[in-house]
């Protein structure tokens, strides 16, 4: 029988609110100093909720795996229901499965090769309007150009005319969110007070663009080969016969306004934090333009050309690994569950920080420096499994997955055959954790060309 008797962890700051007024001063450090000083194990309390932080491979192997049936999705996502509805990052059980069926074929290899198409093309055209030596938000200029290649690639629409509401609506959006981890967020997000007046605006806002898309693909009745027409067509075989086939345009609204926001802003994060890395980093930069001259010669790179780019795709693999968008991923236990000897009781969340993990010393020797030779085949199949998971894990491993590794590569390798990013002198980028790892306050660099 496994002791009552709670795991290490750091002291509350508050009797009320427990850590809670640490973890939000940050969050990242926060995680990483609990587990350096508690183990892989760690027990705090924010509010009422009972948290437990797991960092060894095997344990959240367990959760995300193993035992996946015993846990529920977190109450961060729980609580993004108010944006996201039913979408596939917040929804559960059957419903979940019957709607990651459907869009699944979205993202076969076939559909990447198009898509890869249009990701350089998006790339090289951003690309092409920079002027050596002007200076920009690196980070705002990859928000832009991941925006267009979703709007391309998943709705073969241009809403770059939007990109500048869609990036005021988030800011408000996220702005709230900030206050997700407060005990009484549900009472808040119903008080007319001015940071959810903007929150229900900036959703309204981003709805109407949806809705629109929606209804002028209904109107037209084309099949246009991408997310939307697959969604609007979609037809569940289990469910035919009873009729029920077929997406409400609220489920395609939830599916798709999930995979306009999770594919853009996820992807342009990690590739702000990659120019910020190689820029720091000029040997690893210098490597990887000899393999993109050697290989591609001149030319775009195609989907095809991914393999032969290993280099470049070990300077993506270890921006993930030090920046990885999705910085902990937290489950609900529904009931009981032991874990190294210790009971967590049914409701506790359970954390699994990849801001934590990859940082580990055990899996990964001199944690806080950039080497993109750690992605070697015979060093990466040496780590465990879940020292490394920045889409996740299990039956809610993230569905585009591979569309942003290909995004990913693809976009460093286009914008790479051109130019160099160079940190302004006196810019110390730092990080903003919220439901992503975002850059705060912007990352200023000037355009070298090559």
């Amino acid at each position: 029988m496994a002791a009552t008797v709670r795991p290490p962890g750091p002291k509350s700051s508050s009797v009320v609110f427990g850590s809670l007024p640490q973890f939000r001063k940050d969050p990242t450090a926060f995680l990483l100093n609990a587990a350096r000083d508690y183990g892989d194990l760690v027990y705090f309390r924010m509010g009422n909720q009972h948290m437990y932080l797991v960092s060894h491979p095997e344990a959240i192997r367990n959760i995300l795996i193993t035992h996946q049936s015993n846990f529920a999705k977190s109450r961060m996502l729980e609580r993004a229901k108010v944006l996201l509805g039913e979408g596939l990052l917040t929804s559960e059980a059957e419903f979940h499965t019957r709607q990651r069926r459907l869009v699944q074929p979205a993202f076969h290899r076939e559909r990447l090769i198009r898509y890869g198409s249009d990701m350089v093309a998006c790339a090289a055209k951003a690309r092409d309007g920079w002027q050596a030596g002007s200076q920009v938000d690196i980070a705002e200029e990859m928000l832009h150009l991941t925006l267009a290649i979703v709007g391309r690639t998943l709705f073969s629409a241009d809403v770059i005319a939007e990109a500048k509401d869609i990036g005021a609506a988030m800011a408000d959006i996220l702005a709230l969110f900030d206050t997700m981890m407060v005990p009484f967020f549900n009472l808040v997000q119903k008080l007319p007070i001015p940071p959810v007046r903007r929150f229900e605006r900036a959703r309204n806002r981003l709805d109407e663009i949806v809705y629109r898309m929606i209804a002028e693909r209904r109107a037209s009745g084309e099949d246009k080969g991408d997310l939307l027409s697959m969604l609007l067509l979609a037809q569940d075989e289990e469910k035919q016969s009873a009729g029920a086939g077929r997406m409400t345009d609220k489920q395609v609204r939830d599916e798709a306004l999930t995979l306009l926001i999770a594919g853009h802003e996820t992807t342009a994060n990690a590739l702000a934090w990659t120019w910020y890395l190689l820029s720091q980093n000029p040997e690893a930069e210098a490597k990887m333009h000899t393999e993109l001259d050697e290989v591609l010669a001149g030319r775009l790179s195609t989907f095809d050309d991914l393999p032969k780019l290993p280099y470049t795709t070990a300077v993506f693999s270890e921006a993930l690994r030090l920046y990885s968008p999705a910085w902990t991923l937290g489950r609900r236990a529904i009931d009981d569950y032991e874990l190294g000897g210790y009971r967590i009781p049914a409701n506790a969340i359970v954390l699994m920080s990849q801001w934590v993990v990859h940082r580990d010393p055990r899996w990964f020797p001199e944690p806080e420096h950039f080497d993109p030779e750690r992605w070697k085949p015979e060093a990466a199949e040496a780590r465990p499994k879940f020292s490394y998971f920045p889409f996740g894990g299990g039956t809610r491993v993230c569905i585009g997955e591979r569309f942003a590794w290909a995004e990913g590569v693809l976009v460093l390798a286009t914008l790479a055959q051109r130019w160099r990013m160079r940190l302004v002198p006196g810019a110390t980028p730092a990080t903003r954790a919220v439901m992503t790892l975002r850059v705060r306050d912007g990352m200023p660099m000037v355009l070298e060309q090559r």
